[in-house]
């Protein structure tokens, strides 16, 4: 019996362990902390402007965040945050940063100065495409 419940508690252990490590890891709490995050560690701050009505939205928070390969370059190269669009900071971050569409995806400085914005969702391999192509244009604006 002990034998199982330790092979069981093994189990558990590896599966979260395993999960917690792919995946976009998205920042908890309020947009001014992440924001700070992301000025403290020199990187740009990503944020997906959701909706909980939006099908691409939820294709994204599905089936794109969750890859392995996503997670990696995303982790690696951003501090990460969600926000709905319709509930708390929603609603004066999608008028500051003048969101018209679900999901859109801005990349901002550590001071909040957008720097890059995409709307609509895309598969895994074209988004992160993408995103690189964001930040390279960032990074080239900051050397200007």
């Amino acid at each position: 019996m002990k034998k199982v419940i330790v092979l069981s508690l093994m189990v558990v252990f590896f599966a979260c362990t395993s999960s917690a490590q792919t995946g976009i890891q998205f920042e908890k709490g309020a947009f001014k902390a992440a924001l700070e995050k992301a000025k403290k560690e020199k990187k740009y701050l990503f944020v997906d402007v959701y909706t909980t009505w939006c099908p691409p939205c939820k294709y994204m928070s599905d089936k794109v965040f969750t890859q392995k390969s996503v997670g990696d370059y995303f982790n690696a190269t951003f501090v990460n945050v969600k926000i709905d669009a319709e509930r708390g900071e929603g609603p004066a971050i999608i008028r500051r940063y003048r969101v018209e569409g679900f999901p859109t995806f801005l990349l901002l400085d550590g001071d909040g100065n957008l720097v890059g914005k995409m709307v609509g969702g895309s598969p895994a391999d074209d988004f992160i495409e993408k995103m690189k192509g964001l930040k390279a244009n960032a990074d080239a604006q900051l050397e200007n």
